[in-house]
């Protein structure tokens, strides 16, 4: 945390880069005109405050991505923009494959953090959600659990800042998903970006938000019933078309994809 606060105190971020899926894309986080906005946009305009100069902002995320096409598409570019901050949030479309190998996933990841480390300042990375309260996801817990811990271990060999996903209690709550369960909503892509700048150094915002309210007492049959209209209704449609190597929103260009003044 410290070198990263001498970093934005000494040379503050002029330049930043974000790289991943729909997680990074922003996908949950729609204005009013169905534009996309999500945490990454949240942080870049956090940081032009920190900056003295304009922030220059690029966000090459495209939703569906896997590992490999983020290593082949997003990096290379991400390389050739040399800036002070990039962040990389990949690897879960991967995990949620039937088969796939963590240890792979793993090491790929590992690549990317390496090639990102030699270009820019810093690299930010990002653990797995804790799908604890996701019905049918939660069975994936214990791999994605794996991943998480290969991930804090990767950014400590590189000296990466880590937000962990999996440790914040403001987005197990259920304000902080949409409808889908599967991405975060406005709410939820908030408390990401509050929790990145703060990884980063930037002084923590107070929070007054309701996010972080629990439930009230559960009433099972009640939550069965919705776990099974949210399985009909968005989890395995969402299943098919994955499994397939589709997505439903299919988008093939990333939201911002020159590094231009904020």
């Amino acid at each position: 945390m410290s070198d990263t606060q001498n970093q934005l105190d000494g040379a503050p971020i002029g330049s930043f880069v974000a790289l991943g899926d729909s997680f990074t894309e922003g996908l949950g986080d729609e204005t009013s005109e169905g534009e996309l906005v999500g945490w990454a946009d949240r942080l870049a305009d956090r940081l032009a405050h920190h900056s003295p100069g304009p922030l220059h902002y690029a966000n090459l995320a495209v939703r569906g991505r896997l590992i490999d096409e983020i290593i082949d598409e997003q990096i290379p570019r991400a390389v050739e923009l040399a800036p002070d901050l990039v962040s990389l949030c990949a690897g879960g479309n991967d995990i949620l494959r039937l088969g796939s190998s963590v240890d792979r996933i793993t090491d790929r990841f590992e690549e990317a953090v390496t090639e990102l480390s030699a270009a820019a300042g810093t690299v930010l990375v990002f653990t797995g959600f804790d799908p604890r309260g996701t019905p049918v996801l939660r069975h994936l817990r214990g791999k994605i659990a794996t991943y998480t811990a290969h991930i804090h271990a990767i950014a400590e060999r590189h000296g990466c800042p880590v937000v962990d996903l999996w440790s914040m209690a403001s987005i197990q709550q259920p304000l902080a998903w949409s409808d889908d369960r599967l991405h975060l909503s406005s709410e939820g892509h908030r408390q990401v970006a509050l929790r990145a700048a703060e990884v980063l150094g930037l002084a923590p915002e107070r929070d007054t938000s309701a996010a972080g309210a629990r439930r009230g007492p559960a009433n099972r049959q009640a939550e069965r019933l919705a776990d099974l209209k949210w399985a009909k209704e968005h989890f395995l449609p969402w299943l098919g078309q994955h499994l397939m190597g589709k997505d439903t929103h299919a988008t093939q260009e990333p939201k911002r994809p020159e590094l231009l003044p904020l």
